[in-house]
């Protein structure tokens, strides 16, 4: 495709994505993109997702599993903390679902782990962090799990959900959970509190290349690189730079000369028509489809990696303008 067949592909798609398509690759002005934002929660996916939101808060009567989930099925993606993943991160505002949902889940969702509170957090890094942001976001007070965040950093700098089992090494698919987390929070609530402990798992994976073991120098190659959307909780070395991306447009930096490797990496694997394809298909329950199956064309790993490659690029050709990016 050309560079404007490519444009007009990516416009051709949910608001839920156009509207960041509109602000980040087209620069249509801040009143065209937050109209489109504004349509999310009555069109497409977020007007879907946003109906099966229980009279309790939830989704599929769980906080991490569905109620009726059975323990030979792969992991589903249709509760609580799915759900509001998936709206938070196209653009819903709150006030969208059910009034006060962040008081109907502290009244009726419970972790499956022990009974826990729901916006008290669990023992998992990654659930933990995706609540973090679904809190502040929501705005409900999740300081037990900044806490937590803080308290449970191992000493490579990241974090790993196989702690509770004894595991003392950090792990690239925790580590990269936790900064999202922590980088959607801190934006939402300009609470820097997690801050030092971000940094510190910035350069876990900056250490490393975003690819590679740090005692060895190996590649992760088996899944580092592999392309799938949506993300979940799963590490890939696209996910990461686009996190890079917006954590660099908030700090305020240029891009770290480290991920140059990933980079190169990311254009080694856009496809003869100009898109980035899906290569994983991930198992488990879903509500609906939201992008393309695997072996075709992605819109939102072709957006993602286009972003990417604009923000690096436009550094290192001295074209880059102000941060437009807004939550």
């Amino acid at each position: 495709m050309t560079p404007d067949a490519l444009k007009g592909w990516l416009l051709d798609s949910d608001p839920s994505l156009r509207w960041q398509v509109e602000r980040d690759l087209a620069d249509e002005p801040d009143s065209v993109w937050k109209a489109t934002r504004a349509r999310v929660a009555t069109e497409g996916h977020g007007a879907a997702l946003l109906a099966l939101q229980q009279p309790d808060g939830q989704w599929a009567g769980g906080a991490f599993f569905p109620a009726d989930v059975t323990e030979d099925e792969p992991q589903p993606w249709t509760a609580t903390t799915w759900s509001l993943n998936q709206l938070r991160e196209w653009g819903v505002e709150p006030t969208a679902l059910r009034p006060d949902t962040a008081g109907l889940l502290r009244a009726n969702a419970r972790w499956e782990y022990d009974d826990l509170p729901y916006w008290d957090g669990e023992v998992d890094a990654c659930i933990n962090a995706f609540t973090l942001a679904n809190g502040g976001w929501l705005g409900t007070d999740v300081s037990p799990i900044v806490t937590w965040l803080g308290d449970h950093q191992l000493d490579e700098g990241g974090w790993n959900c196989e702690w509770v089992n004894g595991s003392t090494r950090a792990s690239f698919h925790s580590t990269l959970n936790g900064l999202v987390g922590i980088l959607d929070y801190e934006q939402r609530t300009g609470d820097l509190a997690l801050q030092p402990a971000r940094r510190q798992a910035e350069e876990y994976l900056l250490a490393r290349g975003l690819l590679r073991r740090l005692s060895t120098g190996e590649r992760h190659d088996g899944w580092v690189n592999h392309l799938s959307y949506p993300y979940r909780g799963w590490y890939s070395a696209l996910r990461a730079l686009d996190y890079f991306r917006a954590a660099a447009q908030v700090d305020g930096t240029g891009p770290d000369e480290r991920l140059a490797e990933a980079i190169d990496d990311l254009r080694r694997a856009r496809d003869d028509d100009g898109t980035w394809h899906q290569q994983v298909a991930k198992q488990g329950r879903v509500w609906f489809e939201v992008d393309s199956g695997q072996g075709e064309p992605s819109r939102w790993l072709t957006f993602h990696a286009l972003r990417v490659l604009r923000w690096w690029d436009a550094w290192h050709d001295g074209s880059h303008e102000p941060d437009r990016r807004q939550l």
